[in-house]
């Protein structure tokens, strides 16, 4: 997947396709006037801009999503993770898990996903 980096209001957008996909173009102009204060012309605009960097599509009316809202969530982690931390998942969570404690809950499911990939599951 190509770089994308979604601003605030534009994850705000993004979020509003994704849970309530497919969704009809006009529709999609009055639930951005309700919830963001958007008019006509400003939800078009994102709109075809996001439609250019592949992650929506608007066809006929319709607005769906080519990227879901877990891969595209997937990718931003993996590119923090090889930005911030040289690519190294340990030095990640060493960092993370040094300013804020894990819980137990969280201790076992890290656990439960290291068993999984140790066994060829992801």
């Amino acid at each position: 997947m190509e770089e994308r980096k979604l601003g605030t209001v534009e994850g705000r957008f993004a979020d509003l396709i994704w849970s309530r996909e497919p969704l009809g173009s006009g529709e999609l102009v009055k639930l951005c006037e309700q919830e963001l204060g958007w008019k006509k012309s400003t939800t078009y605009t994102v709109l075809k801009k996001l439609c250019g960097q592949g992650l929506f599509q608007n066809q006929n009316g319709s607005v769906t999503s080519c990227v879901s809202r877990e891969e595209y969530l997937a990718a931003q982690s993996e590119q923090f993770v090889e930005e911030t931390f040289g690519g190294s998942l340990p030095a990640f969570v060493a960092a993370f898990s040094s300013r804020q404690t894990l819980t137990p809950a969280q201790i076992d499911e890290l656990e439960r996903m290291i068993d999984r990939m140790r066994k060829g599951g992801a």
